[in-house]
């Protein structure tokens, strides 16, 4: 047992060195028994999956092996973290070793060779590899080409092909995260946000909140070791959204109106946190009696035509939304003293223009 646990120690090593500038030094030999290990492993996965007092012995070792001297984890880990990542070791490792350019001539053809050895008999095992690595490929070749072509003005985005296609990439890949990778879902999201255009990315986001989950079989579902189960991607987004607050506030001031009624028809939660938001940007308007309008304090603040049209496109979406909108501002005019002559309150006036004040 121990011997089976040191050898877990040490691969968890080779696949944390396998993605930094130490795999120079490997030679067609190391990256040859680095791909045989990880195989190794991936029937040790298998074969010890339902053997609990192993897998906890091994959920042990992998989980003190990373941690500082603090007694804490890293935010990110390099190596294995849990056993189930033993599923995938191989997958993991192969990624790792394709994407680094430190990787040597020689090593990084010898992995070609190991990888897609050509035409033959191969096992099954080979099979689901080589397919997991080609399906890999293609997404990553398909996330290049939406970055390069992605950015253009979107004429109508519930309707944009590639916005959808952006959307269901980016669920997808929140599906197949699990605790066996270092980043989390939530590391994912923040990295995005700070790489892509913030603006473009906003609209993927309310595309895939929008999108319909994606049944899965559930002999699938109960597998050992799979990814999420439907909707789950859907929930890692939304919470991540209703996490950053101030990337909330822009996702809820950039966006058109009718979008994000749509997406607030669809998630109670993002749906009280938007009407929350609109209520705050009311606050902060006051009446010009010169001007006869209400503006904002500062330059920055939302102005009157943005804050009634977001009301109204609320107010034109079906019950039960449209009658939380309306129950909202008339519990807003009622504390601010129940108006009713226009130019005292904004919560009166949103309601005559609404066509709904008594």
């Amino acid at each position: 047992m121990e011997s089976l646990l040191q050898q877990l120690e040490r691969f968890s090593e080779v696949l944390a060195v396998s993605r930094t500038t130490h795999v120079s030094g490997w030679d067609p030999a190391t990256t040859r028994r680095s791909l045989q290990w990880a195989r190794y492993l991936r029937q040790v996965h298998r074969r010890f999956g339902r053997h609990v007092r192993i897998r906890t012995a091994m959920e042990r070792r992998l989980q003190s092996q990373w941690k500082q001297e603090d007694g804490s984890r890293p935010v990110t880990v390099p190596g294995l973290t849990n056993f189930r990542a033993l599923g995938s070791c191989d997958l993991l490792l192969s990624q790792r070793l394709l994407a680094n350019r430190a990787l040597g001539d020689a090593a990084f053809h010898c992995l070609l060779r190991q990888l897609f050895p050509g035409p033959g008999i191969r096992d099954a095992e080979e099979e689901a590899l080589q397919g997991s690595l080609t399906l890999c490929a293609r997404r990553r070749s398909a996330v290049h080409l939406l970055r390069l072509n992605g950015f253009g003005e979107k004429p109508t985005l519930r309707d944009d092909p590639l916005i959808k296609t952006q959307a269901e990439l980016l669920l997808e890949r929140l599906q197949e995260m699990d605790e066996a990778e270092a980043q989390s879902p939530g590391g994912l999201l923040s990295g995005l946000w700070e790489r892509l255009p913030q603006n473009s990315f906003l609209e993927v986001i309310a595309a895939a909140l929008l999108l319909p989950s994606s049944p899965r079989p559930p002999q699938e579902i109960l597998e050992l070791g799979s990814p999420k189960a439907p909707g789950e991607e859907n929930h890692e987004l939304l919470h991540w959204l209703l996490g950053r607050s101030d990337i909330m506030a822009i996702f809820c001031c950039s966006l058109p109106a009718g979008l994000l009624t749509s997406v607030a028809g669809r998630h109670p939660e993002l749906f009280r946190v938007y009407l929350g938001l609109l209520t705050d940007l009311g606050r902060h308007l006051h009446y010009d009696l010169q001007k006869g309008i209400w503006v904002g304090a500062e330059a920055g603040n939302a102005t009157w035509e943005e804050l009634y049209s977001r009301f109204q496109s609320l107010c034109q979406a079906p019950s039960p939304l449209k009658d939380e909108v309306l129950t909202a501002l008339e519990s807003c005019k009622a504390q601010d003293g129940g108006f009713e002559v226009p130019g005292i309150s904004i919560w009166t006036d949103l309601l005559l223009a609404l066509g709904s004040g008594s």
